[in-house]
């Protein structure tokens, strides 16, 4: 039995966001790859339609600016389109000639159609060539007017959904003394919490085991810091799933990254994941564990 497939073929004036394009379509959970050749998306279908193929969505950047490729990119539509298996789309993204110049000379690029010339003369040398398969394409968009941030809110908007939500929450702990995690975009500190490490009992436990959870949370200060933090926690959320961003990395912290940073993780996590796609870690936890061993 053949698999479901999904398909999306990006194309479009050079400039005109194609990299921001296939970055967003990875960020929704697509197999991508960039500058296909579209000789070979044929023979990729045929893979795609192996039984021990696992891939079921697929976005690719198709670069249409040599004329040899365009009669073979119409018939290849129109099998794409054909198949029952396959959900295809040609998405294709536009600018005006104005914005393109000025974006080519902001990066002090030339125009691939215009190495020895104007980047102009490149830019609608290329429109020309491209006119035909824009007016094949299911899904246009003018980039003119939209930031990368923009353009990125109506792939998302047009493209995902809501089953596989492009936003994620990354909750984790870490201990200070190992460093600051470089890719936490809030990070809270909670080394003024009491601290397990000085209750021998509890010293060679982590904040995932009850003892050690249940002595950090039942100090009032831990209580009030948790309601705090979830009143500001849950009205922001949303803002950054708006905002466009694909992860956020909300991480704990406490001296070693053992016992308070680990209990409140585990916390926060448990109170936000059946309203969003979530992910726990703990980066330090077994730290000590490890030296001693070492040592």
């Amino acid at each position: 039995m053949q698999k479901d497939l999904n398909i999306v073929i990006i194309t479009g004036m050079s400039g005109a966001g194609k990299t921001v394009a296939i970055q967003s379509f990875e960020d929704m959970g697509y197999f991508t790859i960039d500058n296909m050749p579209p000789s070979l998306i044929e023979k990729f279908v045929e893979l795609l339609n192996t039984a021990t193929n696992t891939i079921d969505k697929v976005a690719m950047v198709v670069d249409m600016r040599s004329r040899v490729f365009f009669d073979h990119m119409r018939e290849l539509i129109t099998e794409l389109s054909d198949q029952p298996n396959v959900s295809f789309k040609l998405l294709f993204l536009d600018a005006g000639d104005e914005e393109l110049v000025a974006r080519y000379k902001e990066t002090r690029r030339s125009h691939p159609l215009a190495i020895d010339g104007r980047v102009l003369d490149g830019i609608q040398l290329e429109r020309e060539i491209l006119n035909d398969l824009k007016n094949l394409a299911e899904v246009v968009i003018d980039t003119s007017d939209l930031t990368p941030r923009n353009l990125r809110g109506l792939i998302l908007q047009e493209f995902s959904t809501n089953e596989n939500s492009p936003f994620r929450i990354e909750i984790m702990s870490f201990g200070f003394k190992y460093g600051l995690p470089l890719d936490a975009d809030l990070v809270f500190d909670v080394r003024f919490l009491p601290n397990p490490h000085y209750v021998p009992e509890l010293r060679n436990k982590t904040g995932q085991d009850s003892e050690v959870y249940d002595y950090v949370m039942n100090h009032k200060e831990s209580e009030d810091f948790y309601q705090n933090l979830m009143k500001l926690l849950e009205p922001i959320l949303p803002a950054y799933q708006k905002e466009g961003k694909s992860v956020l990395t909300i991480a704990f912290g406490c001296t070693g990254g053992q016992h308070r940073s680990v209990a409140f993780a585990e916390r926060v996590s448990k109170a936000l994941k059946d309203d969003w796609h979530l992910n726990t870690s703990h980066r330090d936890k077994d730290k000590r564990k490890e030296t001693v061993n070492r040592s």
